[in-house]
């Protein structure tokens, strides 16, 4: 276990998302990989309330409610770490305090419980003053139905002047951020955000680690609708080595167009060098590419989806494989063309 940044939380090197709960995975699949979490020692769980909304037919809270309902069942609530996020729900966009404070109970409600552990601001709100929304979030730590303020989606200046506010006014800082950072993303994350999280001592829980569900190479087999597209994580896809046939392969849905930004002779180059690096450890591509991320500076827990429990062992495996300092340089050197 490691510690989350300066709250005092202890999770596992490795979050799982909850995107997909409800959405690719009904109830009783999401069970089952919840299962399979934590009987491999994990115990930090991501969601958001606004997961999956994008899907035709849902209208959000989807992915809170199937936690809740595993929460139950398990009846293990204090064993695990719990993060939702606000301001992506349709009845509840946005970061202004009264829907932050109604956001909150709602997710509260989903979720079975009286308190969330990490609370993420989930995309900025330019129309609501940042002060606003700092104090919004300071409050509901302070009642108690929250234990860590967090924020997702954040520039480094952005989150540099929220941590202002906090100094300020005598407010909590954020204990995580969770930012889209990856081998073939590593900018402007290691430029801009790295440096602001390490001197507040805030903890990186990176999204879009691998993909959401795409690591066992059915890329191709799941159909998507252009609402799903955005809140997709197709880098996963490509660090699979399951894309390196022919570009015009990925066709001309949503899904193919988006992986296809990746598929350049640099992201190419860095599939290359993981695959070498996995056959040679006889460990699975994804397993290499979330040791890595794990192991970045800062980097407390990758975030990774599972669609069904058998995804799970080569992403837990990376939370416990630890590179030599060959194969980081050789990731290092690679992935930096990518940008």
């Amino acid at each position: 276990m490691t510690q989350l940044g300066h709250s005092g939380i202890e999770v596992f090197p490795l979050a799982l998302g909850g995107n997909t709960f409800g959405w690719t995975s009904d109830e009783a699949a999401s069970h089952r990989v919840l299962d399979a979490f934590v009987a491999g020692g994990g115990n930090f769980i991501d969601t958001a309330d606004g997961y999956s909304a994008f899907v035709p037919g849902n209208s959000g809270g989807e992915s809170e409610a199937i936690i809740a309902s595993w929460l139950a069942a398990r009846k293990n609530r204090d064993a695990v770490v719990i993060g939702t996020k606000v301001s992506t729900h349709p009845q509840f966009k946005g970061l202004a305090p009264a829907n932050v404070a109604a956001a909150l109970d709602a997710s509260l409600k989903r979720l079975g419980t009286d308190y969330v552990d990490v609370y993420y601001a989930h995309f900025d709100d330019p129309k609501t003053p940042l002060a606003e929304t700092a104090d919004a979030f300071n409050t509901q730590r302070k009642a108690g139905k929250i234990r860590a303020v967090a924020l997702s989606n954040y520039t480094g200046a952005r989150i540099a002047e929220w941590l202002e506010i906090c100094r300020r006014e005598g407010f909590e800082l954020p204990a995580v951020v969770q930012p889209h950072y990856n081998l073939v993303a590593r900018q402007p994350y290691e430029r801009e955000i790295a440096p602001v999280l390490a001197e507040a001592g805030i903890a990186s829980v990176p999204y879009l680690a691998l993909a959401s569900g795409f690591l066992t190479g059915n890329y191709r087999k799941i159909g998507l609708s252009r609402k799903v597209a955005p809140y997709l994580s197709v880098v996963g896809g490509l660090l699979t080595g399951k894309h390196r046939t022919k570009k015009q392969e990925f066709g001309r849905g949503p899904r193919q167009i988006l992986a296809s930004r990746y598929f350049t002779a640099a992201g190419l180059a860095v599939v290359d060098v993981v695959e070498r690096i996995a056959a040679a450890r006889g460990v699975e591509m994804a397993t290499v590419a979330i040791a890595w991320l794990r192991e970045r500076p800062g980097v407390t827990a990758p975030l990774a989806s599972a669609r069904t429990a058998e995804q799970l062992p080569a992403l837990l495996a990376g939370a416990e494989l630890k590179l030599t300092a060959e194969e980081t340089a050789a990731l290092d050197e690679v992935s930096a063309r990518v940008g």
